[in-house]
């Protein structure tokens, strides 16, 4: 690896540290160079390249916003003895704490971004002498991403959608659904999700949805600080709606009520959050199930029980208000990382 590296980074030295990290899905190490500390994670399988290079692509993304800080991004290369690693600035990262109020601000920030820049090229475009020329960076007007990412090391479908209901439905949960059928033929989970999908479009009525720049994966593993600040990183990134983020946060814990105090301070939950928020965990379940097993399989069924038989919500009636999801859904203690 070390050949590697000065090979790629144009280093001179490059020597291991004692700084390993990683998951169940790719394992890291942190090696010093004449040009600076750097992260490079390390994965064998052959579609570790469409993986990483989706990550790279992510997190060029959300540095562009300069809203949230994640590991700046260097370069994905092919890894010795086959497989891929991606290599990123080294980031001296701890246990999310102090810095959660600030994380959810920082969070909301993204997700508004890029309706806020929308919001700013229209008032240049009617200003004298702004507007004219070709902008660098457009808003961003439909739900998708442009290269496949990964939650885990199963690929998203991130092709354009201007709908985000038939973005989800077909690019999210469809693909989840088939890999399912494909590996048990579950005839239970198949029937519930032939229904959920007629239901799917009343959580959504009279809902207006900005496209967003999500992380993707945001559970606690992926979230720390330094002493700067929040960062986050492994993303699994694409333009959506805002609410899917906070979905996995739930479902396995690590942030705290002033996390959710601050970004709902900016982003004010909307009237049927809590069942759109549940629709957003199935994915989720279904995405542990087709990485994991049956383990998952009775919260996913329960899920798409509970929205099944939820009657339609009669237009511009809120909700009663409920609590957020305790941390403490957690099948058998396993995440995607």
């Amino acid at each position: 690896m070390e050949a590697l590296l000065r090979r790629e980074l144009g280093c001179d030295s490059v020597r291991a540290t004692g700084h390993t990290g990683g998951g169940c899905i790719s394992q890291g190490r942190s090696y010093d160079t004449d040009r600076g500390r750097v992260f490079v994670k390390v994965n064998s399988k052959a579609e570790a390249r469409r993986m990483f290079e989706g990550e790279m692509a992510s997190l060029t993304a959300i540095l562009k916003t300069n809203t949230v800080r994640v590991p700046k991004p260097i370069k994905v290369l092919d890894a010795p003895g086959g497989g891929s690693v991606l290599v990123m600035e080294h980031v001296d990262m701890r246990h999310l704490s102090s810095h959660a109020a600030k994380l959810g601000a920082q969070l909301a920030d993204l997700h508004l971004e890029n309706k806020k820049h929308g919001e700013t090229l229209l008032r240049e475009a009617g200003t004298v002498g702004r507007g004219g020329g070709q902008e660098e960076r457009p808003f961003v007007d439909r739900f998708g991403f442009d290269v496949v990412t990964c939650c885990g090391y199963l690929p998203q479908v991130n092709d354009w959608q201007e709908d985000w209901v038939v973005f989800f439905a077909r690019q999210r949960i469809q693909p989840q659904m088939d890999m399912v059928e494909k590996a048990s033929g579950d005839r239970e989970a198949l029937q519930l999700w032939s229904a959920l999908q007629l239901k799917i479009p009343d959580l959504f009525r009279d809902l207006e949805i900005t496209p967003a720049l999500l992380h993707g994966d945001l559970w606690g593993g992926n979230v720390a600080e330094d002493a700067s600040g929040p960062v986050i990183f492994d993303p699994a990134s694409f333009y959506g709606h805002s609410e899917y983020e906070l979905a996995i946060a739930g479902m396995f814990g690590g942030f705290s009520n002033s996390f959710y105090s601050a970004y709902h301070g900016k982003i004010p939950r909307a009237p049927g959050f809590e069942k759109r928020l549940q629709l957003y965990q199935l994915f989720h379940y279904l995405n542990h199930w087709n990485h994991f097993g049956s383990g998952y399989r009775g919260s996913s069924l329960s899920i798409m029980r509970n929205l099944v038989k939820t009657p339609p919500r009669p237009c511009g009636v809120a909700p009663a208000e409920a609590e957020w999801p305790s941390g403490k859904e957690m099948v058998d203690g396993t995440c995607i990382c």
